[in-house]
């Protein structure tokens, strides 16, 4: 380590973060200052104050230092970090022995004045985290407490307290030389930009306030500035995104709980009530930005119930009167921006207010979808598939009001954007993500189709609208090989700001975990889309001859299935439909719901005899019932015909795969979704494959599925009488002494080792032996096992999921994408006047009573509107009155 290192200090200039370099200092004036490494922190700040002349006068309030963090095809990349302690210095020396030839190292001291001092040198107080800061180093988890100084330098104390927020422990000199040599990769699914600022004040938003860039000024010589401003909590950023680890559980008791917890929160406004606007202002009450300020106003009135106007609001100043100002009620706020202190300060407030609330509203003017917003963060965060239903109700419990559906739908989706990136933006990722997964994920498939953008009649070669997408992985591809031969697709609406449909092919192994395979991001269910989607799925994961195609009786599924090109047509793929459609189908055209249980029951049989059974009470119930479904093809929906093809398998499975393993991604921008695909699928592999691992070290030979099957038919064949008829052992007459299993019980059953089949039709429709199988085999002291499709044995379900994913790369290993910007179809956005267009299918139950008599919303008498109300048309001209 060296004696010494020489510090050039940035004192009164500016950060700026958004840089070729990374993070980079400048001021007009530097000074040097050499530092040893016993010098501490106290000692660093003393020779600062001493280099300036100012011991006594001025205090060092925080200091910052720059580090490289990244080095990519000779260039440097630095992060920035804040000096918390002496441990520091040791960083800067550490990083300076490692990158030499880098220069000087540089330090940005920010200053301030000291109050009632008259002389010696004054004490530092604790540093405060300012807004802005940023650097990008890898961390494991979604939140961050605070972002101090790396923690990974060589031969530094890593207390247990710190690794949650620390990311990677490995030395910097590791770090330095694994940058050197190629990837650095780190147990987190990806690299993240971690930035000091709180997803509650951006998500509050205001219509007149102009966005600043991410600089920190120094500009604090000429006045005292010693109160310290309260942080920021969280983070957010739009560009790579760590998603929370799960979407299913839902706590109700976040929504009284900070988005991001373990920062520091201070005492001025967020004290126990502050952050509510449960108390009054003052004076010299400060805010960290204008967004925070315009929260807590807004707050403070939704929570009284009253309401204010807005009289200036622009990047310096924001002004508020109540809306009864001069009659009555004299309640006044003026907020502004103290540009060289870099926060807001009330500087004239009126209060409280003196009126009362005239107007009988369940809603509040100031109750907009940023303050919402802000006040659901948590919940969406915990959840992005919560509901707005329950999001309304959690709004209303907390302020009192209840505000309309729209309102908090938009407010949603503002904090899906805040927290999983923004929803234009989210369309150019895609390109990006899948340079990036070819790279580390080799042999990904990813089919990427735009459209021109036109300007009137010239095409824009800069941009282009997103139209398709299909991608698929390589363990999805190996497991679909030992995974039964059929599989479900099926397609799902996107909730988000746009719309468009999501498509998905789902396989299952032999213990009947659903496993995705491929994707696809479309407009919509058309014969184009699914045409697309089929091609790719049939070339890239299912080229095997003979599978089976599940789906529902969609004419754009048919029409792709059918094309001669497409390579489904028999031998080489069958088709059958979902029963579950078949079902949701036949309810459209026969209202009766005891029919519609016979039709499932139909469906399920595995033999000819229980399915005409369910046939002729259906016959007897309506004759047109079974007209209908005739007209289907009985080899497209009933079990008994398929040819064993479906392996008892009747249904897409499009619900259970949503709910277990894509939960949550339907509500999020496109390129979050696609990303959480690789994420989520990673996570199943590792743990069905330990699953099957585990179950091969216990010597276990078939998946639990089917022991449990096994175990049940062991039960049922005691009451067996068994006759063999070959002395080959192969062809057996076997009688039911009495009733079991089943929904018909059939006095005799042949039974046909050799062909594998049963009367009953069990045993050549799950490809596992029957209760009559188990009494033939147990008659001639034959193996079961013998008789058991080898997609059911624990070595097959381990190979499904024998091959895992690659952890993702660092953003800055990778190459750029340097081709057109995608943007959305803006013909796809979802309407921005009203309640969101339902996809609900109506019929006769949702018409509603001819002769109801309507009743305001507001007071529920009848004969008038909510608009028309006498209560709000007094109180809004009321109101006018006192404005004028």
């Amino acid at each position: 380590m060296a004696e010494s290192v020489f510090l050039l200090v940035h004192h009164r200039g500016k950060i700026d973060e958004n840089t070729s370099e990374g993070v980079t200092f400048s001021s007009k004036k530097q000074i040097g200052v050499f530092i040893n490494p016993s010098t501490s922190l106290d000692d660093l700040r003393n020779s600062i104050l001493q280099k300036l002349g100012k011991c006594g006068k001025r205090l060092v309030k925080q200091m910052f230092f720059r580090i490289p963090i990244s080095l990519r095809q000779g260039y440097v990349k630095f992060g920035k970090y804040e000096m918390l302690g002496d441990d520091d210095i040791r960083v800067i020396f550490h990083s300076h022995a490692r990158f030499p030839d880098l220069g000087a190292m540089e330090l940005f001291a920010k200053m301030a004045d000291v109050e009632g001092s008259s002389g010696g040198s004054a004490p530092n107080p604790p540093t405060i985290g300012v807004d802005g800061a940023s650097s990008a180093i890898p961390i494991r988890h979604d939140v961050t407490a605070h972002v101090s100084s790396p923690s990974f330098a060589a031969d530094l104390a890593v207390h247990a307290e710190d690794r949650d927020c620390m990311g990677d422990v490995r030395t910097f000199g590791e770090l330095a030389a694994a940058i050197r040599e190629g990837p650095v990769l780190d147990g987190a699914t990806t690299f993240m930009e971690v930035r000091d600022g709180d997803p509650a004040a951006e998500a509050i938003g205001d219509d007149d306030s102009d966005s600043e860039p991410p600089v920190i000024g120094d500009e604090s010589d000429d006045e005292d500035d010693t109160r310290p401003v309260a942080p920021s909590q969280g983070q957010t950023s739009s560009q790579t995104q760590q998603y929370p680890p799960h979407f299913s559980t839902l706590d109700l008791e976040a929504m009284n709980q900070p988005a991001f917890p373990g920062r520091q929160v201070s005492s001025i406004h967020r004290d126990e009530h502050g952050m509510h606007g449960a108390e009054e202002f003052e004076v010299g009450q400060r805010f960290q930005s204008k967004e925070e300020a315009v929260l807590m106003v807004k707050n403070y009135n939704i929570r009284r119930g009253v309401q204010y106007k807005v009289f200036e609001s622009d990047q310096l100043k924001y002004h508020g009167k109540c809306v009864q100002f001069g009659n009555g009620c004299n309640w006044l706020i003026r907020v502004t921006m103290r540009q060289r202190k870099g926060y807001w300060e009330v500087r004239k407030y009126n209060g409280p207010h003196t009126c009362l609330a005239t107007e009988l509203s369940t809603d509040h003017r100031q109750l907009d979808y940023h303050v919402i917003c802000a006040s659901i963060l948590s919940l969406v965060m915990a959840d992005a598939a919560i509901s707005v239903k329950v999001l309304q109700n959690a709004v209303s419990t907390t302020y009192g009001f209840k505000p309309s559906y729209r309102k908090v739908w938009m407010a949603k989706q503002k904090a899906i954007a805040q927290i999983y990136g923004d929803w234009e933006e989210s369309y150019n990722i895609i390109p990006r993500w899948i340079i990036e997964v070819q790279m580390y994920m080799p042999g990904s498939i990813a089919v990427l189709r735009t459209s021109p953008v036109r300007s009137g009649n010239a095409v824009d070669e800069s941009r282009v609208f997103f139209h398709r997408l299909f991608w698929t992985f390589p363990p999805c591809v190996e497991a679909f090989k030992h995974c039964k031969p059929l599989i479900s697709i099926d397609g799902t609406h996107l909730y988000g700001k746009y719309g468009g449909t999501l498509l998905m092919a789902i396989a299952q192994d032999g213990n009947s975990n659903i496993l995705p395979v491929a994707f696809g991001l479309v407009e919509g269910e058309n014969t184009e889309s699914w045409k697309f989607f089929l091609t790719h799925l049939r070339q890239h994961v299912t080229p095997q001859p003979g599978i089976l195609v599940i789906s529902d009786r969609h004419n754009a599924i048919k029409a792709a299935l059918v094309a001669e090109d497409g390579g489904w047509l028999p031998p080489a793929a069958y088709r059958a439909y979902c029963a579950r459609h078949i079902a949701a189908n036949f309810a459209l055209n026969f209202k009766s719901k005891d029919a519609r249980k016979i039709l499932v029951n139909a469906a399920y049989a595995k033999s000819e005899q229980e399915h005409q059974y369910y046939m002729e009470i259906l016959r007897s119930e309506d004759p047109a019932m079974v007209e209908w479904c005739s007209r289907i093809g009985l080899g497209l929906w009933t079990q008994y015909r398929d040819g064993g093809r479906r392996y008892g398998h009747m249904t897409t499975n499009i619900s259970e795969c949503i709910n277990a393993v894509l939960k949550g991604t339907r509500n999020l921008p496109v390129g979050s979704l696609v990303k959480s695909t690789y994420g989520r699928l990673a996570e199943l592999f590792v743990r069905k494959g330990k699953e099957a691992e585990m179950q091969l070290g216990a010597r276990q030979e078939f998946s639990q599925m089917l022991m449990r099957a096994i175990e049940k038919n062991k039960q049922a064949s005691r009451n067996m009488r068994v006759e063999l008829y070959d002395r080959g052992n192969t062809e057996f007459v076997v009688d039911e002494i009495a009733p079991t299993g089943g929904r018909i019980a059939l006095t005799a059953c042949r039974v046909s080792l050799s062909a594998r089949t049963c009367d009953c039709g069990y045993f050549q429709a799950l490809h596992y032996p029957c209760r009559h199988v188990l009494a033939a085999c147990s008659y001639c002291r034959l193996d079961w096992r013998t008789y058991v499709d080898d997609v059911y044995r624990l070595t097959t379900i381990f190979n499904v999921y024998k091959m895992g994913f690659s952890p993702p790369m660092a953003d800055d290993l990778l190459p750029l994408y340097e081709g057109p910007q995608v943007i959305p179809d803006p013909g796809m956005m979802r309407a921005t006047v009203g309640r969101p267009r339902t996809t609900r299918i109506r019929n006769s139950m949702d018409e509603p009573e001819p002769d109801r008599t309507k009743r305001c919303g507001m007071c529920r008498v009848p004969g008038h509107t909510r608009r028309q109300c006498p209560l709000r048309a007094g109180a809004s001209g009321h109101h006018e009155g006192s404005n004028a």
